[in-house]
């Protein structure tokens, strides 16, 4: 049973881990001391929504704004835009062993492949033709999987040899995931088992297990629920599932089937303000502030935050 706003909002404040790192000016005391910043700050009026990390100690981050790409060495800070955008979001992001990232377009109903280290778009795919709102994207089994927050599909682009593919694959969802108001499914990641895939629902907090050709089971949460559900991040059998507008990192336990999980705790920090989705590097996580309770504007700041892993 699907516990209220109210009492995942109580129970967020009981379960919550406040974790406490410095801002500007403990990043520049990490610099001076050669320890990757804490903190990143990125182009004024950026909207920052997916992040990837890799290869080596870079992040790529996308804009709601107009799908620009930021590069940032995590080892300093500093980055720069490396893409610009076609002018419609850039959501969701995953990069291969190629140095490919590849880029969910959001309310564009489109998908790029973007060359990380020059910025050239390799690749760029129609997915929907109608309203959409393409959100996430995985890497696993051969293929890049995206989520459709608007409607019941999975996009599915088979690499063949890591060939990119001319057309993707529409698949559509089945089962208990059922599409209603606001945002549906949204973040994506494989199972433990490598199998299937896991999706969150963000307006019903609902967690599904994906197969390939898109029939879904409800995950067993044992009456938690994820509402706010945004980006999921897969390490073993711990998943992050970042809350947006909860301001938390809730980490679960899943058996191996991707079919049970639970809550074993839940992970907040005094600089998260509306983080999207997340990335690791070494034992620590990245999160982009994505603000979206903050009316946007070409001066708002933001910044991605990194904190320890749990």
């Amino acid at each position: 049973m699907m516990r209220s706003i109210r009492g995942l909002g109580a129970l967020l404040a009981a379960l919550t881990l406040a974790i406490t790192i410095g801002g500007s000016a403990g990043a520049a005391s990490d610099r001076r001391a050669g320890i990757s910043p804490t903190a990143i700050s990125l182009p004024d009026g950026f909207q920052p929504e997916g992040i990837a990390i890799g290869p080596g100690p870079f992040a790529f981050i996308g804009s709601m704004a107009d799908g620009s790409i930021y590069r940032a060495d995590l080892r300093t800070g500093r980055g720069a835009i490396i893409s610009r955008g076609p002018g419609t979001p850039s959501l969701g992001m995953k990069i291969d062993e190629r140095g490919r990232l590849f880029v969910a377009g959001g309310t564009g109903g489109d998908a790029r492949v973007v060359d990380s280290r020059t910025g050239r778009v390799l690749a760029t795919y129609r997915l929907a033709t109608g309203p959409a709102f393409v959100n996430d994207v995985i890497l696993t089994q051969g293929a890049a999987w995206f989520t459709d927050s608007t409607n019941p599909v999975l996009y599915k682009l088979p690499l063949r040899d890591g060939r990119l593919p001319t057309a993707a694959q529409r698949i559509p969802l089945t089962g208990d995931l059922v599409y209603g108001d606001g945002f549906n499914a949204n973040g994506i990641t494989p199972t433990p088992d490598g199998r299937g895939l896991i999706v969150v629902q963000s307006n019903t907090g609902g967690l599904f297990r994906v197969d390939w050709s898109g029939a879904t089971r409800r995950v067993n949460l044992h009456g938690e629920s994820l509402r706010e559900g945004d980006g999921l991040l897969l390490r073993g059998r711990t998943l992050y599932a970042v809350q947006n507008r909860f301001n938390a990192v809730a980490v679960l336990r899943l058996n191996e089937a991707g079919t049970d999980g639970r809550v074993v705790r839940r992970v907040s920090d005094p600089r998260f303000d509306v983080p999207a989705t997340v990335a690791a590097f070494g034992s620590r996580l990245y999160l982009p502030n994505a603000r979206f309770d903050t009316s946007p504007t070409p001066t708002t700041p933001y910044t991605a935050v990194a904190i320890p892993r749990p």
